[in-house]
């Protein structure tokens, strides 16, 4: 069953982060949940592919790039690996490439924007920390849900 974070949001708003909407959508999939796993790096992917070439397992993946603009952190070869591996879907503070392509696959993708240049691979960042940005703190082993009307985070897994 796919929650509506409206209906999450009227349930628990009071044990909810709500992430503030500055997000938009680029995979084929809108509606999507899981497990938080965290990525904090800058214009550097290579922590991004390490770990969607991982199983996934329904979980998410929140990676806090940074705010920039200025380069993409995921593109449609890291989107396949992600489906293939089972990832539910990525929240990527900042850009993404391919998005056309993206937009096809089955996938979860929240992102800042689209930038067609791809980033370095320094095997700089860190893996399956707290990160924190646009008013939410993501906690590795909390649960993420998304949809068209937002993002929001909690402790732990929400049913209706």
């Amino acid at each position: 069953m796919r929650l509506k974070t409206t209906d999450l949001c009227d349930a628990y708003s009071d044990s909810l982060q709500i992430v503030e909407p500055v997000f938009g959508d680029f995979g084929g999939i809108t509606t999507f949940s899981g497990g938080i796993s965290t990525i904090k790096t800058f214009e550097d992917n290579t922590l991004v592919r390490e770990a969607v070439e991982k199983p996934g397992e329904g979980r998410v993946l929140v990676v806090d790039a940074g705010g920039s603009m200025r380069c993409a952190m995921f593109g449609d070869n890291l989107a396949e690996l992600a489906v293939k591996n089972g990832w539910s879907g990525i929240v990527m503070y900042g850009c993404i490439r391919d998005s056309e392509d993206i937009g096809e696959m089955e996938v979860g993708l929240k992102a800042l924007g689209t930038h067609p240049l791809k980033s370095i691979k320094a095997n700089f960042g860190q893996r399956d920390i707290t990160v924190s940005f646009c008013g939410a703190t993501f906690n590795p082993g909390h649960y993420l849900y998304a949809d068209l009307d937002g993002i929001v985070v909690s402790e732990k897994e929400l049913s209706l």
